[in-house]
């Protein structure tokens, strides 16, 4: 979508004036500044409660706007994204991110670290969106997305514990890590990947859309424009090794490890002996079994 020169982009903001602690509110004149000085008009809605950003995105008239923003961290972005698919206007207009909250992983693979909303927003006034990947996926009865990564077993433990230290920013989830690793637990499952099926136990399964979970580089050949999701599986393993391997998994070279199956999928079926929580970008939310589909290019990203 590009405009006209001379014309005037006009964003809706979805802002999350509680994103790391408050510090999102202490920086919305700052936000709002560096949007006029790139003549950018702004409509900004505050959320107020979990799950606001869902309903109000929900019911934007699309046709109103050029394009939409989030002001926040993974979890606010998840709801916006869950409200976008829940918008019935006729016009689809592109998404820009804007990283100020306690996890930004998707930011990271736009090249956005924590509060860096002068270069964001620098990147969607240069109005260059592209198609993104986002998956969809169905649990106890209902259709959701995510748009960065969704965990279940050992994952899913881990995210519980940094939501309660989340004021320890990035290193709530190593702290969480670490926690975790003394009640290592092992689980059966059953997983369907594009019609292969493989079963037995595991600690945790991750599906990703982007590399990056937290400050983890978890998925380091993932690509959120491929078609593909990006599955990684840490199969039965000591402690030990465990330990030993946690390192590498900030650089990547964990998928190498021979306890861990990582491959590429577009449909992905998971089953367990009982309901396992699940954690898609950053929240806890839904449970197994569930189904998840990749759905190429389904939403405009401001890239740079």
């Amino acid at each position: 979508m590009i405009r006209e020169e001379g014309s005037t982009q006009k964003l809706f903001i979805i802002y999350n004036p509680y994103a790391a602690f408050g510090r999102a509110k202490k920086l919305l004149p700052k936000i709002e500044t560096a949007f006029r000085q790139k003549q950018i008009q702004t409509e900004i809605k505050f959320t107020e409660y979990p799950k606001h950003a869902i309903e109000i995105v929900a019911g934007i008239d699309f046709s109103k706007y050029d394009g939409l923003a989030v002001v926040g961290g993974d979890g606010t972005l998840f709801e916006v994204i869950n409200g976008y698919f829940k918008n019935q206007s006729q016009k689809k207009i592109p998404l820009g991110v804007i990283p100020i909250g306690t996890g930004n992983a998707f930011a990271r693979d736009l090249g956005l670290r924590t509060n860096d909303f002068l270069k964001a927003i620098e990147i969607i006034a240069k109005n260059n969106p592209l198609g993104t990947d986002v998956a969809r996926f169905r649990t106890n009865g209902d259709d959701h997305y995510f748009i960065n990564i969704l965990g279940m077993g050992f994952i899913t433990d881990v995210q519980e514990i940094a939501l309660k230290v989340k004021f320890l920013g990035n290193f709530s989830y190593t702290l969480g890590v670490l926690y975790q690793m003394i009640f290592l637990k092992r689980y059966n499952i059953k997983i369907e990947s594009d019609g292969v099926i493989k079963e037995g136990k595991n600690i945790f399964i991750e599906i990703s859309n982007t590399r990056y979970t937290s400050n983890f580089l978890m998925a380091p050949k993932a690509s959120f424009d491929d078609g593909y999701l990006d599955v990684t599986i840490l199969n039965p393993v000591s402690l030990y090794k465990m330990l030993t391997y946690f390192p590498s998994i900030f650089t990547g070279k964990h998928i190498y490890k021979k306890e861990i199956d990582s491959y590429k999928a577009k449909h992905i079926k998971i089953e367990t002996e009982v309901p396992k929580s699940l954690a898609p970008d950053g929240e806890v939310f839904g449970s197994s079994p569930l189904t998840i589909d990749c759905l190429n290019k389904a939403i405009e990203i401001y890239r740079p």
